[in-house]
C-alpha cells in the first residue's frame, strides 16, 4: 500500500483534497445540530425533567437574562427605566425572539428586584436553542441591552446564548497549537519541508474528522465539546504518528536508502506501530461506553473517528507526500552532507546515551526520586471533587461573569442555579411548607399545576458549585420530599450536574479497571512477559492521579488560573476524568510500545536485560520525549479555546504527557526494569503456548542500503575498555579480507555501534581509539545479525586499519 501511494501521489492528493473540499461544502450547507444531552436514566433529576417537559412543553427555546444595577437611587427611578423599557421592547420585536418578561410589569415582575431596589433583571427568551440562535441576532441583543447603559447605571447580559458571542475566533486554540508544534519540528528536524510533513498530514486527518463530526450531529446525538475534544486528540495523536515515520523515512536516506524504498521500509516498520497505536487509542477511547452514557457515545465517535483518520492519513496520505518531496525531507547541509561523504549510520543523542548509562548505574536512586516527585503531585486528587462548571466561573472582564455576580449580589448566590421540586398533580402544602422550612433554601414559590404537574420553584442559599446545595439537594430527597408523603422529583440544571457526577463517581472504577485489563492483555500478547504489563499498568494509575493532581490544584484550588485566564476556581468537570483516563491511556501505550519494543528486540537477540533496556532507553528517550513535546504544545494551546471543558482537558493531558514521558518513560520504567533483572521477561511455559503471537513491528534490516541485497545482514555490539566501561568516540571500521572498507561508524557515548554487511562471508572488524590502540579480528557472518563486543586494552597493537 506504501508503495502504491508512493508511485501515484498526485492521485492520492487529490483523492484526500477533494475529501476536504466536498466534506468543507456539506459540512457548511448542512450546519451543525449539536446537542448537549445529559440523559441520565433512572435518577431523580431525569424523572422531574421528563415531567417538566410534561408541564411546559412550549418552553423550548434557551432563556437568558439582563441585568442592571444602578449605582444612586433605585432602578424602579424613571431616569433608569426610560432608558430599560424601550431597549427591552426592541430586544421583544427582534425576530427570533420569543418573549422577555421585564421587572416592570405585574407582580410577577416585582419580584425581579432586588430588596434594596438597586439590581434588576429580565429574561429573554429565544424561539431556539442556544446553539442554534443565530450570532447575529445574539449580538444585537447584547448591543441593544448595553447601549441602555451609562455612567451609574451597569448593563450585563448571562445565558448560554450570550455566552457564544465571548467565544474566541474559531480555530485559535488549533492554531496556536500547531505553530508550537511547528517550532518544536524545526528544531528537531532543521528542515523546513520535514518540518511541514507531519503538520500537513495532522490538518488533513483532523480536518476531515471535524467535517464528518458536523454531519454525524444531524443523525446523532453529539455533544458541543466533542469536536473540540476530537481536535485535540487529533492534532496531537496526528503529528506524533507522522513524526515517527518521517523519522524513521529520514533515517533510511541518510543511511543510503533510495527515497521509495526507504519510505516503503518506513510505513512497513513504523507504520505498522502506528496502526497499533492508532488502535489501542480507539480502543481506550471505546472504553467510555462502559460508562453507560449516552452524553459521552458522541464524545467516543467525535475522537475514535478523529484518531482513525490521522491514521489513515498518515498510512496513505504521508507516502504520497514523501514522494512528492524525495530527498528534500533532509535539510540542505543533510543533503550536502550525504552527497560529499556517502552515507552515514543513524546515531542516538550522546545526551540519551549518557542518560541510559546513568540510569543503569543508579536505578534505585532514580526511582525512589521519580516515584516521590509523582507522590506529591498526586496529592491534590485526595480532595478532587466532581461537578460541573458555570458562567461564575468565567473571566471577571466577561459580561457573563459580571452578571451572574450581579444577580448573586442583589438576590442570593442560589438564584444562579434554581431547584425545581416537581409533583405530579397537585403539590401538598406540607412540602411547600417543608421546603420553605428546610435548612439551606432561601426562596420558593409554587408555580399554578400545568398539564396535571406542579412545579416549585427553590432558590437555595448557597451558589450551584457550593457543596452545601449539593447537601440541601440530599435533604429534600431523602427526607423533607418522604415525609411529606408525595411523589416529588428534585430537578434543575444543579441536580441534574450533581447525579451525573454522582453516577460518573459509582462507574469510574468499573471503566478503569476495563481499560487497564485491556492494557495488560494487548502487552502480555506483544511482549511475552507478565511483568512489563503489569508495570505498564501500575504507571498509567501513576500518571493518572498525578495529572488529576495538577488539575486539582490548578482548576479547583486556583493556584494560577489568573496566571492562565482561565477564570475562577471550581469543581472539576464530571466528565473529564473518564475522557481524560481514555486519552492517558492510549497515549502512554503508544510511549511504553516505542520504547519497550526496542528493549524486547534487544532481549530476544542478547538474552541481556541491562544491554536491552540500556539500548531501548537510548535509542528511543530522544523521539519520545519530541513527541510529547509536541503533544504539550497542542494540548496546551488549549486553554485558548474560551471553553473551561476544553481548557481543563488541555492543561491535564499536557500535565500528563509531561509526566508520562519526562518521568515515567524516560526514567521510572527503565530504572524499575534494571531492577528487575531477567524477571522483566518471564513468562509461564503453559501460558507461552497458549498466548497468540503479535509483533508491534516486523524484523528489519537496520541499513536499508543493504535490503534489497540477497543476504545483507548487520554487525553490532559494544566496543569497552578493559575495566568494562564504555568506549566513546572509537572508530570501526568493516573491511573485506583484502581490505576493501565496506563500512565505517564512531561508536555511540555508550560504547555501542552498528555496521552493514552486504551478505554472508568472513570479513575484517577493526576498532581504532585515540589513547586506546586498535584491534582488529576476523568475522563471520551468516544468515542472521552477529552480536560481536570487543575490548580495548589500550596501545602498543598494531593499527590495522591504517
Amino acid at each position: 500500500m506504501a508503495r502504491w501511494c508512493y508511485r501515484h501521489r498526485l492521485v492520492v492528493l487529490l483523492l484526500w483534497v477533494g475529501a476536504l473540499f466536498g466534506l468543507g461544502f456539506a459540512g457548511s450547507a448542512a450546519g451543525t445540530d449539536y446537542a448537549n444531552v445529559f440523559s441520565l436514566p433512572d435518577t431523580d433529576s431525569k424523572r422531574a425533567y421528563d415531567l417538566m417537559e410534561k408541564a411546559f412543553p412550549e418552553r423550548a427555546g434557551d432563556t437568558d437574562t439582563v441585568v442592571w444595577k444602578s449605582d444612586e437611587g433605585s432602578v424602579r427611578d424613571g431616569s433608569v427605566r426610560s432608558r430599560i423599557e424601550p431597549a427591552l421592547r426592541r430586544i421583544a420585536a427582534m425576530e427570533g425572539v420569543g418573549e422577555v418578561a421585564g421587572p416592570y410589569s405585574g407582580r410577577a415582575g416585582a419580584a425581579q428586584i432586588s430588596r434594596d431596589g438597586r439590581i434588576a433583571y429580565a429574561q429573554v427568551t429565544f424561539t431556539e436553542q442556544a446553539n442554534a440562535v443565530p450570532k447575529e441576532l445574539i449580538e444585537d441583543v447584547v448591543g441593544t441591552a448595553q447601549a441602555a447603559g451609562h455612567d451609574g447605571l451597569q448593563v450585563e447580559l448571562g445565558g448560554q446564548a450570550i455566552a457564544r458571542t465571548q467565544e474566541p475566533p474559531q480555530g485559535t486554540a488549533e492554531l496556536v497549537g500547531i505553530v508550537a508544534a511547528a517550532v518544536v519540528l524545526f528544531l528537531a528536524f532543521g528542515s523546513l519541508f520535514a518540518m511541514l510533513l507531519p503538520i500537513v498530514v495532522a490538518v488533513f486527518g483532523v480536518g476531515l474528522g471535524m467535517l464528518t463530526t458536523m454531519l454525524l450531529s444531524h443523525v446523532t446525538d453529539v455533544p458541543e465539546v466533542a469536536p473540540l475534544l476530537g481536535s485535540l486528540i487529533g492534532l496531537g495523536v496526528g503529528i506524533d504518528y507522522a513524526l515517527f515515520i518521517v523519522t524513521r523515512h529520514r533515517r533510511g536516506i541518510l543511511r543510503g536508502g533510495q527515497p521509495e524504498d526507504s519510505a516503503v521500509t518506513a510505513l512497513n516498520t513504523s507504520g505498522r506501530a502506528v496502526l497499533f497505536a492508532g488502535g489501542t487509542v480507539c480502543i481506550a477511547l471505546a472504553g467510555m461506553l462502559v460508562m453507560n452514557l449516552r452524553f459521552l457515545d458522541g464524545v467516543v465517535i467525535a475522537t475514535s473517528l478523529t484518531v482513525v483518520l490521522s491514521v489513515l492519513a498518515a498510512t496513505t496520505l504521508l507516502p504520497a507526500l514523501l514522494g512528492l518531496l524525495g530527498t528534500r525531507v533532509l535539510s540542505r547541509r543533510q543533503r550536502r552532507r550525504l552527497a560529499a561523504a556517502g552515507p552515514e549510520p543513524e546515531e542516538a543523542s550522546g545526551l540519551a546515551a549518557r542518560w541510559s548509562v546513568y540510569v543503569q548505574r543508579r536505578p534505585r536512586s532514580i526511582a525512589v526520586l521519580a516515584v516521590a516527585v509523582m507522590a506529591v503531585l498526586a496529592l491534590p486528587v485526595l480532595s478532587l471533587r466532581l461537578g460541573a462548571t458555570d458562567q461564575g466561573n468565567h473571566q471577571e472582564s466577561q459580561t457573563t461573569r459580571q452578571a451572574y455576580d450581579l444577580l448573586a449580589e442583589g438576590f442570593g448566590p442560589g438564584v444562579n442555579g434554581p431547584l425545581q421540586v416537581v409533583v405530579e398533580g397537585t403539590a401538598p402544602q406540607s412540602l411547600v411548607s417543608g421546603i420553605r422550612s428546610t435548612q439551606g433554601v432561601a426562596q420558593v414559590a409554587a408555580v399554578p399545576e400545568a398539564n396535571g404537574v406542579t412545579v416549585i420553584q427553590v432558590v437555595p442559599a448557597t451558589s450551584p458549585q457550593d457543596e452545601r446545595t449539593d447537601r440541601l439537594i440530599d435533604r429534600l430527597r431523602d427526607d423533607v420530599i418522604p415525609r411529606s408523603g408525595a411523589e416529588a422529583h428534585v430537578g434543575g440544571v444543579t441536580a441534574v450536574f450533581k447525579d451525573f457526577a454522582q453516577v460518573t463517581g459509582d462507574r469510574l472504577p468499573y471503566f478503569v479497571a476495563t481499560i487497564i485489563a485491556l492494557g495488560f492483555l494487548l502487552l502480555l500478547v506483544a511482549f511475552r512477559s507478565l511483568l512489563v504489563p503489569l508495570t505498564a499498568a501500575l504507571m498509567n494509575l501513576v500518571a493518572a492521579a498525578a495529572s488529576f493532581g495538577v488539575l486539582v490544584a490548578v482548576f479547583q484550588w486556583g493556584w494560577g488560573t489568573e496566571l492562565l485566564g482561565i477564570g475562577k476556581e471550581g469543581p472539576i468537570t464530571a466528565f473529564l476524568p473518564v475522557i481524560m483516563l481514555s486519552l492517558l491511556f492510549g497515549l502512554s501505550m503508544d510511549y511504553q510500545v516505542f520504547l519497550v519494543s526496542r528493549m524486547h528486540e534487544e532481549w530476544v537477540r542478547t538474552k541481556d536485560n541491562a544491554r536491552a533496556v540500556r539500548v531501548g532507553l537510548a535509542e528511543t528517550s530522544r523521539v519520545i520525549n519530541c513527541a510529547a513535546l509536541i503533544m504539550i504544545c497542542v494540548f496546551s494551546a488549549f486553554v485558548l479555546s474560551g471553553d473551561m471543558e476544553g481548557a481543563m482537558a488541555g492543561i491535564g493531558l499536557a500535565a500528563a504527557v509531561a509526566l508520562d514521558a519526562f518521568i515515567l518513560r524516560t526514567a521510572l520504567v527503565p530504572a524499575a526494569m534494571h531492577l528487575f533483572g531477567k524477571a522483566n521477561w518471564w513468562l509461564p511455559a503453559g501460558l507461552e503456548k497458549r498466548l497468540p503471537h503479535l509483533a508491534v513491528e516486523p524484523a528489519e534490516a537496520p541499513v536499508e542500503k543493504a535490503a534489497s541485497a540477497g543476504g545483507a545482514s548487520v554487525i553490532h555490539g559494544y566496543i569497552r575498555t578493559a575495566d568494562g566501561a564504555a568506549a566513546e568516540g572509537v572508530a570501526v571500521t568493516l573491511l573485506t579480507r583484502g581490505g576493501r572498507q565496506l563500512d565505517r561508524v564512531t561508536a555511540l557515548a555508550d560504547g555501542s555501534y552498528i555496521v552493514a554487511v552486504p551478505a554472508p562471508g568472513t570479513y575484517l572488524l577493526a576498532a581504532t581509539a585515540h589513547g586506546l590502540g586498535s584491534r582488529a579480528r576476523h568475522v563471520v557472518v551468516g544468515e542472521g545479525p552477529l552480536v560481536y563486543d570487543m575490548e580495548l586494552v589500550g596501545e602498543g597493537e598494531v593499527d590495522a586499519v591504517n
